[in-house]
């Protein structure tokens, strides 16, 4: 079986499917945590977008890390992988949000009531895998 990479469509059509991702973020004393999330990715923009609360562990991850915070986001279907990674910021303002949360609808559901909801912004700067998204 081939390994090359799919064609670009397809690497889109692979951040469109429902699956689990994992996000994977820098601790303040430097290891890994790594966590499932819910992520949808914008190839116009290069934007990958988490949702969550803003008390989280990954938040506060990001936060602690100030300006230049690195982050990865995968996914994997056996052979199809894909890693994004990039710089990372917290948004906490309203239309920062409900976009987040229109996108995280339309790759998934609906999401829960969350009050204390933000969203994890990923400006990416590399990617890897099978089934990258177009334009890498």
């Amino acid at each position: 079986m081939s390994t090359d990479p799919l064609p670009l469509a397809e690497g889109d059509a692979f951040w469109q499917e429902r699956r689990v991702c994992l996000l994977t973020t820098q601790r303040p004393d430097g290891t890994p945590h790594l966590v499932p999330v819910g992520v949808t990715y914008d190839p116009e923009t290069g934007i990958a977008r988490v949702i969550s609360d803003g008390g989280s562990k990954k938040v506060r991850n990001i936060r602690a890390a100030g300006p230049g915070a690195l982050a990865a986001v995968g996914q994997v279907d056996g052979r199809r992988w894909c890693t994004l990674e990039g710089t990372a910021v917290v948004k906490d303002d309203p239309e920062s949000v409900a976009e987040a949360e229109r996108r995280y609808t339309e790759r998934y559901k609906p999401p829960r009531v969350n009050p204390n909801r933000v969203v994890i912004e990923i400006t990416v700067t590399r990617a890897m895998g099978t089934a990258k998204p177009s334009g890498w």
